[in-house]
Order: C-alpha cells, then sequence, then structure tokens
C-alpha cells in the first residue's frame, strides 16, 4: 500500500510537470512577435494606423498599401500583410477600385503561398473525411470579398485543394440558414422582440458590440435613420453579445432609441453565423432577406441596402 502510494505521487508529480512545460510553451508562443523586414514593417506600421485617418484619405491608402504589398517577396508575413489589409478595407465606402485591388493582392499571394487546411472548431458539417478541416481563414477572407463586396473572383486556384471553392460553398450555405432564421431577445427594458413578429416592417438586424471601433462609427448613421424611416415601419434591432452592465451605460451615453436586444449567451450570434462584427441584415415588409453587409456601412450604403426592401 505504501508503494502504491509512493508511484502514484510519483506520477502526479510528472503530470504537474507536464502541465506546467506545456503552459510555458504556449505563453512563450503567444509573446512570441512578429519579425518584420525592413521592406514590410512600413506597410505594417501603416496598415496598423489606418483606422486613424479620414475616410477619403484612408481609401487611397489603402489601395496604395495593396499595391506595394504585391510587390514584396513570397513570404509569410507578406500573407499576413494581404489579410490584414483585407480585414480592415470593408470599414466603410473606399470605392470599389480599392477593394478589387485588395481582394487581387490577396488571391495573388494566396496563388505564391498556399496554405494548409484548418482544423475545424466545432467538429460539425461535412462528411466523416471533411469534418475535421475547414478551408482557411485567408481563402474565407477572399470569398468573403468576392461574395459580398462583388469584386471580380480569382478564377480556380491550382494549389489550393480546393479551399476557395469551399470557402463559397459555406458562405453560401451561412446564407441559406440566415434567410429562414427566428429568434426572440429582450432588450434593455426587458421587453421581448421576435424577428417573425416584425413581418409588414423593414428591419435591420445589427449586430454590434460596445468594444468594436467601427461598431461604434457606424452606430450614429443607424440612430440617423431609425429616426427618418421609423415612422414608415422601419425597424433596427441592434443585438449585442455582452452583458447589459456594459450595454446600457454605453447606449444611455450615445443617446440610442432604437432597440437593443442582449444575446450574452450568443444563441443569436450563433444561428447567424457571426464570426466578426459589425454585421447587418435587411429583412423586407414580408420576412425576406434582401440585403446584408459584412462590415462597418456609411449612411449612404445602409440607404442602398434599405432600398432593396423597397423603403427609400
Amino acid at each position: 500500500m505504501i508503494r502504491s502510494r509512493f508511484f502514484l505521487r510519483i506520477e502526479l508529480v510528472f503530470v504537474l510537470a507536464v502541465i506546467l512545460v506545456a503552459i510555458v510553451q504556449l505563453a512563450s508562443a503567444q509573446q512570441k512577435q512578429v519579425v518584420w523586414s525592413a521592406d514590410q514593417k512600413p506597410i505594417a506600421d501603416q496598415i496598423h494606423g489606418l483606422r486613424g485617418l479620414p475616410d477619403d484619405v484612408r481609401a487611397g491608402t489603402t489601395k496604395d498599401l495593396a499595391l506595394k504589398i504585391r510587390k514584396l517577396p513570397a513570404t509569410e508575413n507578406k500573407l499576413r500583410l494581404a489579410v490584414g489589409l483585407a480585414g480592415l478595407s470593408t470599414e466603410g465606402d473606399f470605392g470599389h477600385d480599392t477593394l478589387q485591388e485588395v481582394a487581387t493582392t490577396l488571391a495573388e499571394t494566396l496563388r505564391e503561398r498556399p496554405l494548409p487546411w484548418a482544423e475545424r472548431k466545432d467538429g460539425e458539417g461535412g462528411s466523416q473525411a471533411s469534418s475535421a478541416r475547414e478551408p482557411a481563414y485567408a481563402y474565407m477572407e477572399l470569398a468573403t470579398l468576392v461574395r459580398y463586396e462583388r469584386v471580380a473572383g480569382p478564377g480556380e486556384f491550382d494549389n489550393d485543394d480546393g479551399q476557395y471553392r469551399a470557402a463559397l460553398t459555406r458562405l453560401e450555405a451561412d446564407d441559406r440558414k440566415r434567410e429562414h432564421l427566428d429568434f426572440n431577445l429582450k432588450d434593455l427594458s426587458g421587453k421581448s422582440w421576435a424577428l417573425s413578429g416584425l413581418r409588414g416592417k423593414v428591419v435591420l438586424v445589427n449586430f454590434w458590440a460596445t468594444w468594436c471601433p467601427p461598431c461604434r462609427k457606424e452606430m450614429p448613421d443607424l440612430e440617423t435613420l431609425y429616426g427618418r424611416f421609423g415612422s414608415k415601419g422601419f425597424v433596427v434591432l441592434g443585438i449585442s453579445d455582452e452583458e447589459a452592465a456594459k450595454v446600457e451605460p454605453f447606449i444611455r451615453e450615445r443617446k440610442i432609441s432604437f432597440p437593443v436586444l442582449l444575446d450574452p449567451g450568443r444563441i443569436v450570434n450563433d444561428a447567424f453565423v457571426v464570426e466578426g462584427i459589425p454585421k447587418s441584415f435587411v429583412y423586407d415588409r414580408e420576412g425576406k432577406l434582401v440585403a446584408q453587409s459584412i462590415d462597418m456601412r456609411t449612411q449612404k450604403q445602409f440607404l442602398e441596402m434599405l432600398g432593396k426592401a423597397g423603403l427609400e
């Protein structure tokens, strides 16, 4: 009995040591800094500062950065820059030409340096052979630009093992889910709102959070449109996955009058496949999904979306 306890303690010490080593390795990996070369660093710095630029300056700078990235040697850092720029290029209205250059740069960089499939996080969907993997994030970013920003697609890749096509297929499936969704959430005052209960109205569902700069930037435009079209049967439903203690003072300070619903368990976020914010979906008076945005929109862009629901 004494001998068994001794070996049990040895085993426990060994397991704890393994866990400690794993924690140290994980912390070290998280702290590892990306090392930029002399020609990459200025581009990385400019991308980091894009949100601080006026929109008209930002449009030209974004296009220029896309062209500069395209000229870099094919490295992992080049792909980092191309993906980072793509993620910021949709925060507003910077022009179709700018978005096309960004998408072309990302596509060419992926041709130069294709990525392996990523492991599926949720393990759901697909056949047994394919359920453990999904397209790498860079292919999803490119497919998103093509599908939702209407830029020209890159055609087929020779060496991506079908990832770009799979990314487009996944986006199509996500849209089919959103076409027939319903939900029931409570707003900050405790009132329940169901999407199905708003038939006869034009509804804009906006996913956002207090910590999200693009969300905060577009919110005044949503408030303006709500005030302008509310009497014509227009409803904005802002949905946040944060707690009321964070959301309520934020909304009160900014004098937002449209309903703000709470989804702290992310049930509705997950149903809409919201993996980045802000995102907006417009439903017409028959409850049909007629427009959506993958990022921040300007008031002009929101008006174009509402026009598809017959609201002008």
